[in-house]
């Protein structure tokens, strides 16, 4: 059987990581695994995480299995977080939820869901996109196809472009939308363009997924969870999936939450009951040390205040970031603009150079990015910025 087994190309972020660490050169510079790093090249556990568990560890009573839907505790509070306590959706009681294996896990449950929802499905994903996304939906036997996002040559939102695709959608298609940070581009939609995309959503029927993979990442909590609270108040169906791997720095902890939004209670039962079926043929049981960490945590208010300032901390360090490299890049003599860099949002951005120029910085630098000039923001410091900064202007 495993005879004719070829091998599979290996994902270009993992690769590109483990050439990152087999390179001797002392001055080298990581820019692409999308994890947050402090300013020490460290990618640290909050304070408020180390005393979560502590504290679990002092009142875990068992090993047991926590069903399907994983904790109620942390989907209630998980849901809040999202669309606020007092939102439409919570208050009509017509949003369920899931705890998932991080924010893929969430991702493929909303993938199965759909592909028993409707077989005949379509998924339509920004161009670009995060690109598990792609593979997440097609894995689960459902059509993929893209709208216009963004602009490489003008470093811009194509958004004129992205409603024209969109008001041509119906009532089989699916529209996967990133809440805040979008990943691979840092290039968001303002209020005024969700305004826009939700009356399309609204009028055309299509169910919306967003990703929100990065709450609190951008512009804080509150206003990076606009789109996904202004759409869920204006539709009848709605999936959202969450991860809490960036915003409560759980990466290998894999904790995630998928959640549905029905017309009315008794619909939003019938839709749970069905995404239940879907974890039971999947994964079986989420596990149940990441999901008590944040529950902890927000069920805290001492423990919440603490999130909320380290939250800062890791969102100023990213944004300020940005802001340094503009400068430093101005410095090094370059005169081609790249202050689209600085009004973007979140883990990544894309510099905008040729595949040819970012095998460059690579062979003859040390600095790595995916082909596609897709940066890590958090893996720039104050210590190696002028050297990047000097490699970018050098290959351009």
């Amino acid at each position: 059987m495993f005879n004719q087994l070829k091998p599979m190309p290996a994902d270009p972020i993992l690769g590109l990581l483990s050439q990152f660490r087999e390179d001797p050169r002392p001055l080298k510079v990581d820019l692409g695994v999308g994890v947050y790093k402090d300013p020490q090249g460290n990618t640290p556990i909050l304070a408020c995480v180390k005393t979560a568990e502590r504290l679990r560890t002092e009142t875990e009573t068992t090993k047991v299995y926590i069903g399907p839907s994983g904790s109620a505790k942390f989907n209630q509070l998980i849901c809040r977080l999202a669309f606020g306590a007092e939102h439409p959706v919570m208050a009509q009681d017509r949003v369920r939820a899931v705890s998932t294996p991080g924010g893929t896990g969430s991702l493929k449950v909303a993938a199965d869901f759909i592909k028993r929802c409707n077989p005949n499905a379509t998924v339509w994903v920004s161009n670009p996109t995060w690109a598990n996304h792609i593979s997440l939906f097609q894995g689960a036997g459902l059509q993929v196809k893209n709208y216009p996002y963004y602009d490489n040559v003008n470093n811009q939102l194509k958004f004129d472009d992205m409603l024209a695709a969109l008001q041509q959608l119906g009532a089989d298609d699916v529209v996967l939308l990133h809440a805040c940070c979008h990943n691979p581009t840092g290039q968001d939609l303002t209020e005024a363009q969700w305004d826009q995309v939700v009356a399309v959503a609204t009028e055309r029927g299509f169910t919306p997924l967003i990703d929100m993979a990065y709450q609190g990442f951008g512009d804080g909590l509150e206003r990076d969870a606009y789109g996904v609270r202004k759409m869920a108040q204006a539709v009848d169906a709605m999936l959202l999936c969450a991860s809490c791997s960036k915003n409560f720095g759980l990466y290998r902890e894999r904790i995630g939450a998928c959640g549905v939004i029905a017309k009315n209670s008794q619909k939003a039962e019938i839709a749970l009951s069905v995404m239940l079926h879907v974890i039971r043929a999947n994964y079986s049981m989420p596990p149940a040390h990441g999901a008590a960490l944040v529950e902890t945590i927000l069920d805290s208010a001492e423990l919440t205040a603490q999130w909320l300032e380290e939250l800062a901390v890791m969102r100023n360090r990213i944004n300020g970031n940005r802001a340094l490299l503009v400068d430093k890049i101005k410095a090094a003599g370059v005169t081609r603009d790249f202050g689209f860099i600085a009004r973007q949002k979140g883990m990544f951005s894309f510099l905008g150079i040729t595949p040819e120029q970012v095998a460059r910085l690579q062979q003859e630098y040390g600095v790595y990015m995916v082909s596609s000039s897709r940066i890590s923001v958090a893996g720039i410091t104050e210590e190696n910025v002028d050297y990047l900064a000097k490699a970018i202007a050098a290959v351009l």
